[in-house]
């Protein structure tokens, strides 16, 4: 006769067995359903991966292999077949959300600058979601890497090094490209509806990666808004859209509006710890001279910003014109990718 606990031992891992299995079918129905829907009745092929997988690349989710915890889910480095990979593993969400992240994200992979998917794990309750690694992190750490806002534990370049402003540059334009790809290249439009520099990874070269698909809404065919509830972070939410709940492709425009002001300046859009005036980075822009506000670790590059001083000028009005109160008066994506192509070549 068997040990007893040898025998609980057996039956849990049979009880396992068959909850994988149950999830595999019930989230497998679902995925099929929404990259279905996403892609226009023809679904992007997309690998699964094995729970035991996820367990061995992960080290059965070693919380030293977290590379960020965002409360509701982590990420984990893992490797896979000698390929470094992120791990994206929920603990309580929306379902909806998830299957709207893995649905845009499939469909939208093919950009270089938006985080490619490379599949899923339909055997946890709630999937997890493969996607390429990026190696420097998130933005925010790297432009916020000399301020406590600096959390990720994700390797960057050299701690406390910040990106020049020719690097910032290219990436304010690059994301522009990713945003104005995902407005205008689907008969839907997408509206990613949660903008900001922690939903922008860097890869080694630091390459920029527009991710995090979960609030995103398709605007209907032939329609310009939709009426939805209001998610978003605090901040970057465009102050229209939260006043009336009617979302348009411009609600976009503002939150990268502020990611330039972000990106220019070295600071967080809200932070307590400023003087109290200037808890508001976007009163604070508003109402102070270029020099005063520009991140000191651009004006510190070798030889000072010197012609650079215009560009620095034109992304602040830029900026500005992003984040106007009025969704008419802001350009769209297309337009913003083509200025700020014109102020990167402004200095040859």
């Amino acid at each position: 006769m068997l040990p007893k606990k040898l025998v609980a031992a057996l039956v849990e891992k049979r009880v396992e067995k068959r909850e994988r299995k149950r999830a595999f079918l019930e989230n497998g129905g679902l995925v099929l359903e929404r990259l279905v829907a996403s892609c226009n009745g023809r679904p992007i092929p997309i690998r699964t991966f094995s729970y035991k997988e996820l367990l061995l690349a992960t080290n059965n989710f070693d919380p030293r292999l977290i590379l960020r915890d965002e409360g509701h889910h982590q990420i984990y480095k893992g490797s896979f077949e000698g390929r470094v990979l992120s791990i994206k593993k929920y603990d309580h969400v929306y379902m909806d959300e998830v299957l709207t992240d893995l649905g845009i994200s499939a469909k939208t992979s093919a950009h270089k600058h938006i985080l490619q998917l490379a599949g899923c794990c339909l055997e946890t309750s709630i999937p997890a979601l493969v996607f390429e690694y990026a190696q420097n992190g998130v933005l925010a750490d790297q432009i916020f890497c000399n301020s406590q806002h600096a959390v990720s534990r994700l390797q960057s370049r050299q701690k406390g090094m910040p990106l020049v402003w020719q690097s910032r540059l290219k990436i304010v334009r690059q994301i522009a490209h990713a945003i104005s790809y995902v407005h205008t290249a689907f008969s839907r439009s997408i509206i990613h509806r949660d903008i900001k520099l922690s939903n922008i990874f860097l890869d080694e070269h630091d390459v920029p990666k527009l991710a995090n698909f979960e609030l995103s809404i398709s605007i209907p065919e032939g329609e310009t808004y939709v009426d939805v509830a209001i998610q978003g972070t605090y901040g970057y939410a465009c102050p229209s859209y939260v006043a009336t709940g009617r979302i348009t492709e411009k609600a976009d425009v503002y939150s990268f509006g502020v990611v330039m002001l972000e990106i220019l300046t070295g600071r967080p859009v809200f932070d307590k710890n400023r003087a109290t005036r200037d808890h508001n980075l976007l009163e604070l822009v508003r109402n102070c001279a270029i020099n005063e506000i520009v991140d000191p670790a651009i004006l510190a590059e070798d030889g000072g910003v010197g012609l650079e001083e215009s560009q620095l000028q034109a992304v602040l009005r830029l900026a500005l014109i992003c984040i106007e109160n009025d969704p008419e008066i802001r350009p769209t994506m297309v337009n913003v990718t083509k200025e700020l192509r014109r102020i990167e070549r402004s200095i040859g």
